[in-house]
């Protein structure tokens, strides 16, 4: 513990008044008015010199190790003292930069000897990756409350921040179940039409002919139905763009972080299905995780992605494309996740043919909701007419280009943010019933 004195408000007035009495010395009676600053200073030297007697205090933080972005947690503080008089002291805890908090700083408290103080308040993560708490900052207040003696006790704590993982299990739970269609996920197949044959069963109403095993039938002298599941065993690889174009906002989140929490929903869902996911990223930190199947893998992709910013460098598409057929030979669904310019008109075709001789490419690019926002208000003015017909030229750009890659992608979205989830496992989920990987 690394003590030091601040002032109190005690000694500061006291200050403060003896000042006014200086300055109203002319209109004094005579008298030996220097001993009053003499006797104030005796004072606070010895009640500075009784808070160095004061026992050292131990404070302890309990504070969890892995954070979710944009959700509150709280932070439990406790203050043991020994022994010896009762203290009057504040706490105040250094979290993490740019983080909201709420309940702090606690106003001064009395803590008796050999009591406990317990002291709570929440943290908001508003970025995710790597954190760390400095140490707590203890004032104790002087007998005579001219000075706080002031120290830095405990140690620091290092935290991690990763999307919101709640959030994601929920929306991902209720995407995989059929039976939800407020979760906006729709499925098209009946129970046991998938495209592996998975076993035989008792003919059930609802089930199609088709499916009826006749050969079985007759041994059995009965209906038998053959019941298929879907395909499992694939693989899907996220190619992730870290360029500067997904830094854009919307609302409070930007693009890149809704493209981390779609792939997060699909990701859990693929290892559902028994699919193993993998990870590629470019234009921006580079980071390569293999396709692996199981919860395992899941985690992985989670720890994976993490402490992941998008860069300030323009796409490469065609170099990403060649460094990922490198990476997979195994035929696989290669997930896209980007933000289509006109200026990409000639690149992301070539890279989109590199990755279609091998593989099954879903294309998805994030449409800013500020551009439907805009068309969608009605011109009232010069301004607002202007910017309408900026807007609408924007977007008959961007359509152009994206129409330039219908023939070179089977599965190209132009979606918001917002739809990107359930647009991502819909489509998914139709390409596994079909039997398309």
């Amino acid at each position: 513990m690394m003590p030091g004195f601040v002032p109190g408000r005690r000694l500061l007035y006291l200050g403060l008044a003896l000042a006014l009495a200086a300055c109203a010395q002319p209109w004094l009676p005579p008298g030996p008015w220097w001993l009053v600053p003499l006797a104030l200073v005796s004072v606070a030297v010895i009640d500075a010199a009784l808070g160095w007697r004061i026992p050292p205090l131990t404070c302890e933080r309990r504070v969890s190790k892995v954070w979710a972005r944009g959700r509150w947690g709280e932070v439990t503080l406790t203050v043991h003292h020994p022994q010896g008089r009762a203290l009057r002291l504040a706490l105040f805890d250094h979290y993490p930069t740019g983080w909201e908090m709420q309940g702090l700083p606690h106003a001064a408290s009395r803590l008796a000897a050999g009591r406990f103080l317990q002291l709570g308040y929440r943290l908001l993560p508003t970025e995710r990756g790597d954190h760390r708490f400095g140490r707590l900052e203890l004032r104790v207040e002087t007998p005579l409350r001219l000075w706080a003696r002031r120290a830095w006790v405990g140690e620091g704590d290092a935290v991690r921040v990763f999307p919101d993982f709640t959030t994601v299990l929920k929306r991902s739970l209720a995407a995989a179940d059929r039976r939800v269609p407020q979760a906006g996920v729709l499925r098209r197949r009946r129970r046991g039409e998938g495209t592996d044959f998975h076993q035989l069963r008792e003919y059930r109403r609802g089930d199609s002919l088709r499916a009826i095993d006749w050969k079985a039938t007759a041994r059995q002298q009965k209906p038998i139905s053959r019941e298929y599941q879907e395909e499992r065993d694939q693989q899907i690889v996220f190619m992730l763009d870290c360029g500067r174009r997904m830094h854009a906002l919307d609302g409070e989140t930007s693009h890149f972080d809704h493209a981390l929490n779609a792939m997060l929903v699909l990701a859990w869902l693929a290892q559902k299905q028994g699919d193993a996911v993998g990870l590629f990223t470019f234009a921006g930190p580079q980071r390569w995780l293999a396709p692996t199947k199981g919860r395992a893998a899941f985690d992985r992709l989670l720890a994976g992605l993490y402490d992941l910013e998008p860069g300030e460098i323009h796409p490469d598409y065609v170099q990403a494309a060649q460094a990922l057929g490198e990476q997979v030979r195994k035929r696989s669904l290669i997930v896209l996740l980007t933000n289509v310019r006109d200026e990409d008109s000639d690149a992301l075709p070539d890279a989109l043919r590199l990755l279609t001789r091998h593989h099954r490419v879903m294309c998805v690019s994030l449409r800013e909701v500020v551009l439907d926002q805009v068309l969608a208000q009605p011109a009232t003015d010069l301004d607002s007419a202007l910017l309408h017909c900026g807007t609408l030229e924007y977007v008959e750009a961007r359509r152009q280009a994206l129409l330039k890659l219908h023939g070179h992608a089977r599965e190209l979205m132009d979606v918001t943010p917002q739809q990107l989830p359930l647009a991502l496992v819909n489509r998914y989920l139709d390409l596994k019933e079909s039997g398309a990987l």
